[in-house]
């Protein structure tokens, strides 16, 4: 008679059983997670697949909305006749003139060719578009445009020595928050008429002297230097320290224009956004806070007008005082 055996205990013979994964110890780690179905060549989601990606391989690929800038093109184009003959007779360092094709000659164009084969500068000859594109979006460019490197920024301080060394006072325009380039331009183009000598603009929340400050400058960039300022507040407590007076363009200024009594010192003019007005650290920093008298009818002027009515009155000033 057979002994019983323990409950649940196996009464066959040691080895592999059906079930057990296979005779072998490797046999034990199975085969890994079931491939999905469309990685399976025998299931009909895997033929599915490979008929999608053959369309999508046939559609043509679709361009970005984006334009891609050309690879290694970091240069500013300088466009319209006052702004590249301006450039090129000061000396800009250009690398290339561009005309258009049958482009009307005027004496602007003939003076750019003569001083370009002077200079032996490269003259490319190129279609109205390419010419459109160097120009940007809103440009105007009237069939030339000149390739400059990108623009050198003065330091602060080496533009207040420049004017001091040659024995005048210093007139100086500094940015706060200034974003529009066209008014960046506008302004250079007052400062250079009203006998400023540079402007001074923050490293951030500014415009640039690119090629729309350039073209509205109608060449002034080429002869009044533009520092910028890594900190704008601190540069102008260190203008003070040297001597020169800080007036600030607000609409509540405590002071009207016409009544500075600072226009024969060392000056500069801070001129605000338009949205924005001045801000708080550089309002604080200012000797004095300026208005401009305007209509009721109009809530405020343009960065570019107020700039250019308040080197008007300082130099109108500066010349009775001198008389």
């Amino acid at each position: 008679m057979a002994k019983p055996g323990r409950p649940g205990a196996s009464k066959g013979k040691k080895g592999a059983t059906k079930g057990s994964g296979g005779k072998g110890k490797k046999s034990l780690t199975g085969r890994g997670p079931t491939p999905k179905a469309e990685d399976r060549v025998y299931h009909k989601a895997h033929k599915r697949k490979q008929l999608a990606e053959r369309s999508a391989a046939k559609r043509p690929q679709q361009r970005s909305s984006t334009p891609r800038r050309r690879p290694n093109d970091d240069n500013e184009y300088v466009t319209g006749r006052n702004s590249v003959l301006e450039a090129l007779r000061t000396r800009i360092p250009a690398t290339t003139l561009y005309i258009a094709q049958r482009v009307e000659m005027d004496d602007r164009v003939k003076e750019m060719l003569a001083i370009a084969h002077k200079r032996e500068l490269p003259i490319l000859e190129v279609t109205r578009p390419e010419l459109d594109r160097m120009a940007g979006f809103d440009g105007v460019h009237q069939g030339v445009a000149l390739k400059v490197p990108p623009y050198e920024y003065a330091h602060p301080q080496d533009l207040l020595e420049q004017v001091i060394s040659r024995g005048e006072t210093p007139l100086l325009v500094a940015l706060d928050g200034v974003t529009d380039p066209r008014n960046l331009g506008a302004i250079i183009r007052s400062t250079a008429a009203f006998g400023g000598q540079g402007l001074i603009i923050p490293q951030r929340r500014s415009a640039g002297v690119n090629s729309a400050a350039w073209k509205t400058s109608a060449g002034a960039a080429a002869r009044i230097p533009v520092a910028m300022a890594p900190n704008l507040t601190n540069v102008l407590k260190d203008l003070k320290k040297q001597g020169v007076f800080v007036l600030g363009l607000d609409g509540g200024g405590d002071v009207s224009m016409p009544d500075v009594e600072l226009a024969d010192r060392p000056l500069v003019i801070v001129i605000g956004s338009e949205g924005d007005g001045l801000s708080r650290l550089v309002t604080e920093t200012c000797d004095q806070i300026v208005s401009i008298p305007i209509s009721q009818q109009a809530e405020s002027l343009n960065a570019g007008i107020a700039a250019s009515v308040a080197l008007y009155q300082v130099s109108t000033l500066r010349a009775q005082i001198s008389e």
